[in-house]
C-alpha cells in the first residue's frame, strides 16, 4: 500500500480496409508469404505511397467512436529505426502532428463505479514486416513476409492516469467494443488484428511525480495484459524495496512463465517529417460527413435499452455490448417477444448454444424470426424450459420453425391436470424416503421429488404445476 502505479497503454489496432496504407496490395496479412506485395510496400527506391482515401475515412470513425477531436491537420513522419521486418529504415508514423487528440473511454472500476479514462491521441501508421523464425534446421534463419508491411494501423495512446491492470484490461474490452461498432476493425488480439503495449511506473501513493516508467511489448490477450501489468508492478516495488534502480527499458510477457523477461534497451529514433506523403488537410464538412457515418454507440444504446425496454443495467450491458447482438436482440423483440424475456433466454440459452457449436449470430441459422418463435411457447407455456433447450438445439441443424420441431418431436408441454396428478400419485408412493424427509424438515427435498416427476413424465411435464401438486400432497 506504500506505492501506486501508473500505467499508459499504446494500442495498435489493424483497420480492415481492402487495401494497405500506401497502396493498391490486399490487405491481408495472413494470405501466403509475400503475395500481396509491390514496389511500395517492398520500400523498393523510387517508390511513391499514396495515402489511402478508405483508410482515413475507416481511422476517422475509429477516433470519433473514441470521442476523439479529428485534427484539420495531420501529416506523416519518418520514425527512423533500423530491424530486419523494416528494411527501408524507418516507419511511415504520425509522430507530431497526429490524426486526432483528446478523447476518453468509460470504464466501471472495481467498485463498480463509472470512470473516464482521457486519451492523449490517435494516430495512424503504417505496419512492418512479419519476421518468421525456423530453428528446427541445422542452421536457424528469421525469414521475412512483406504481406503484413504497409498494412493500416491506428493506434490509441492514453494519458498516464490507469491505476490498476483491472483498469487496464476493461479499457481494452471498452475501446474493442466501440471500434467494432463502427465496423472498421475486427479488434481482435487473438488474431493480431489489436496489440496492446504497456507502460508502467510506481511512485509513493499519493504523489503525482512520473518516474522511470518499463514498457512490455506486443501482447496479445487482454488477460496477458492484465498479468503482465500486475507482475511488473510487483517487480518495480520488489526492486525499490531493494534500493535497486529502475531502468528505463523494454520487457517481453512470458505468459507460460508467468513472468516479464528484459527485451532490449529502450530506443527512440529520430522522427523527421516525410516529404513524400503530403499533409491531410480535412474540412469541417468532410468531418461531419464522416460523423454521419457513426452508428450508435454501446453507451448510447445501453441508455436506450434500459429507458425503452426497462432492461436492468446488466442486462442492457450485455445486448449492447456486441453490435451484431444487439440488431439480433432488437429483431427478436419485433415478434412481440416481451424484451426481457428475449434479453434472458438469449443470454442464458443462445449464446452458450453458439459457443458449444462453434458459431456466431451471423453464420447460424438461428434467425431472428426462428429464435422468436422459441420464446413465444415458452412464454405460452406450450413447451417447459428443458424442452426449449432441445428445440433450441434443433434450430441449429433444420430449417424447421419451433413449433414444427415440437410437433414433429413431441416436445409439447404436459399440463393436463389429471395427467400430472396420476406421475405426482406414483412418484409420492415410490419415493416414502423423500416424503418422509421433508416432513422432518428437509425443504430440500421437494426439489428431488419434483425433479422425478419430470423425469417420469420424459421432461414434458408442467413444473410448475408439479410443484403446486406435491406442495399440496405434502401439505
Amino acid at each position: 500500500m506504500k506505492y501506486e502505479a501508473v500505467i499508459g497503454l499504446e494500442v495498435h489496432i489493424q483497420l480492415n480496409s481492402a487495401t494497405k496504407l500506401f497502396c493498391d496490395c490486399a490487405n491481408r496479412p495472413g494470405d501466403d508469404p509475400n503475395t500481396n506485395v509491390c514496389p511500395v510496400c517492398l520500400w523498393m527506391p523510387g517508390a511513391l505511397p499514396v495515402l489511402s482515401r478508405q483508410v482515413l475515412e475507416k481511422a476517422s470513425l475509429a477516433c470519433l467512436a473514441l470521442d476523439c477531436e479529428i485534427q484539420h491537420l495531420s501529416a506523416f513522419d519518418q520514425k527512423v529505426y533500423y530491424y530486419p521486418d523494416l528494411p527501408k529504415g524507418f516507419q511511415l508514423s504520425q509522430a507530431h502532428k497526429p490524426l486526432a487528440r483528446h478523447g476518453w473511454v468509460e470504464i466501471q472500476d472495481e467498485q463498480g463505479n463509472p470512470r473516464k479514462l482521457r486519451l492523449h491521441h490517435v494516430h495512424m501508421e503504417e505496419d512492418v514486416a512479419r519476421l518468421v523464425h525456423e530453428t528446427d534446421g541445422r542452421i536457424p534463419i528469421s525469414l521475412v513476409d512483406f504481406n503484413r508491411a504497409g498494412t493500416p494501423l491506428v493506434e490509441v495512446v492514453t494519458e498516464p492516469e490507469l491505476k490498476t491492470p483491472y483498469e487496464a484490461m476493461e479499457f481494452l474490452k471498452a475501446i474493442r467494443n466501440q471500434i467494432r461498432y463502427t465496423g472498421c476493425a475486427e479488434c481482435s488480439m487473438e488474431s493480431g488484428t489489436m496489440r496492446c503495449d504497456a507502460n508502467i511506473s510506481i511512485r509513493p501513493r499519493g504523489s503525482d511525480q512520473l518516474n522511470t516508467k518499463v514498457e512490455i511489448k506486443n501482447m496479445n490477450s487482454i488477460h496477458h495484459v492484465g498479468d503482465a501489468i500486475a507482475y511488473e508492478i510487483k517487480r518495480q516495488i520488489d526492486s525499490t524495496n531493494n534500493n535497486e534502480p529502475i531502468v528505463l527499458h523494454t520487457r517481453l510477457w512470458d505468459p507460460e512463465k508467468h513472468i516479464t523477461t528484459a527485451m532490449r534497451a529502450k530506443f527512440e529514433g529520430p522522427c523527421i517529417p516525410d516529404p513524400s506523403v503530403p499533409s491531410i488537410v480535412l474540412t469541417q464538412a468532410w468531418i461531419d460527413k464522416i460523423k454521419n457515418l457513426l452508428p450508435e454507440m454501446p453507451s448510447q444504446k445501453v441508455r436506450r435499452f434500459v429507458r425503452d425496454y426497462s432492461l436492468i443495467h446488466d442486462e442492457a450491458v450485455l445486448m449492447g455490448s456486441d453490435r451484431e447482438l444487439s440488431e439480433f436482440f432488437e429483431s427478436v423483440i419485433k415478434f412481440d417477444v416481451p424484451p426481457r424475456r428475449a434479453a434472458n433466454t438469449i443470454a442464458t440459452q443462445l449464446l452458450p448454444a453458439l459457443k458449444a457449436h462453434g458459431q456466431t449470430l451471423s453464420d447460424s441459422r438461428v434467425t431472428p424470426e426462428r429464435f422468436a418463435g422459441l420464446i413465444q411457447m415458452l412464454e405460452k407455456n406450450e413447451i417447459n424450459s428443458n424442452s426449449a433447450k432441445s428445440v433450441l438445439e434443433k434450430l441449429f441443424k433444420t430449417q424447421e420453425t419451433a413449433q414444427e420441431i415440437v410437433e414433429r418431436f413431441g416436445f409439447r408441454q404436459v399440463s393436463d391436470a389429471s395427467k400430472l396428478a396420476e406421475i405426482v400419485e406414483n412418484i409420492l408412493a415410490e419415493n416414502a424416503s423423500a416424503v418422509d424427509n421433508y416432513k422432518n424438515g428437509n425443504k430440500k427435498a421437494i426439489g428431488f421429488l419434483v425433479g422425478q416427476a419430470m423425469k417420469a413424465s420424459r421432461g414434458k411435464a408442467n413444473p410448475k404445476i408439479i410443484q403446486e401438486m406435491i406442495n399440496e400432497q405434502l401439505a
